[in-house]
């Protein structure tokens, strides 16, 4: 038993060297840079045209709302489709309209601030 502990640990350590690695080395080897540059917005090349700092729209937020419900649903459902097609009953099907149902909250809130709306 405390063989399979240590295989865990073991992983766990490999894992978080590994992630530690990844932020520290290129810290040390990527190119440092110093001049009148190094502070100005770069966005694809090309020159900002304005003020860097502008307020987004709201509905920004919405439209991430949305996608976050249905990637959500499409995770969980495709997962619970899978692992439950071999059992009989109604609980499961309850479940899974419990589910749907809480993520179409969020839809519905969305609709109701009219994300879905083109102006």
């Amino acid at each position: 038993m405390l063989n399979d502990y240590f295989w865990v640990f073991a992983f766990m350590l490999i894992g978080v060297f590994f992630a530690l690695m990844a932020t520290i080395v290129p810290y040390f080897v990527s190119p440092k840079s110093t001049g009148k540059y190094r502070s100005v917005t770069y966005e694809s090349g090309m020159p900002t045209i304005g003020p860097s700092w502008i307020q987004f729209n709201v509905l920004y937020y919405f439209y991430a709302l949305v996608f976050l419900v249905f990637d959500v649903e499409a995770v969980f459902l495709f997962p619970v489709a899978l692992a439950y097609k071999n059992i009989d009953g109604f609980l499961v099907l309850f479940e899974v309209v419990i589910f749907v149902l809480i993520l179409s909250l969020a839809l519905i809130y969305a609709i109701r601030k009219g994300v879905f709306k083109w102006r």
